[in-house]
């Protein structure tokens, strides 16, 4: 079953259940891979979709930071329970531990050895890692991989 099918059935579950916490948050999830669909033009595969859900996770987490601050608990706690739904759709990330050797190698095939090289090791690492791993966190890899080289 395809992710965006898996958005749809699920929100049809939702709705049967009652769940409007669930309910509007996978409306919410659907609009936004519809819109990306009409932006594009085209039907998004999983790994499209997958994509629009990366880009509302990030959203969710700023949008957190922002309530926090701001102190409003009840709008971090509606944006957490989002992310968590968003998080349980997409693949497991790669772990620190995974990310390493992969930043590791990349930095010793481009020959980079200081922080001014941190762009050129970022692309590609993130080429490589797309959707695999959380940005944020290659790039506080690659950042203390360069540094303790310097």
């Amino acid at each position: 079953m395809s992710l965006k099918t898996q958005l749809e059935t699920d929100l049809k579950n939702a709705m049967r259940e009652g769940d409007k916490p669930r309910r509007d948050a996978l409306r919410m999830l659907l609009a936004a891979v519809k819109q990306e669909e009409v932006d594009s033009r085209s039907r998004l595969d999983d790994e499209g979709v997958a994509a629009v859900l990366n880009r509302q996770m990030k959203q969710r987490r700023e949008s957190i930071a922002d309530y926090e601050r701001a102190g409003q608990p009840d709008q971090v706690e509606k944006e957490r329970y989002e992310m968590n739904l968003i998080e349980s759709y997409l693949p497991q990330m790669m772990s620190q531990e995974e990310v390493e050797p992969i930043v590791a190698q990349i930095i010793a095939d481009l020959g980079v050895t200081d922080i001014k090289g941190m762009g050129q090791v970022m692309g590609r690492a993130m080429a490589e890692l797309q959707g695999k791993a959380d940005g944020r966190l290659v790039s506080q890899i690659v950042r203390q991989h360069l540094q303790n080289q310097g």
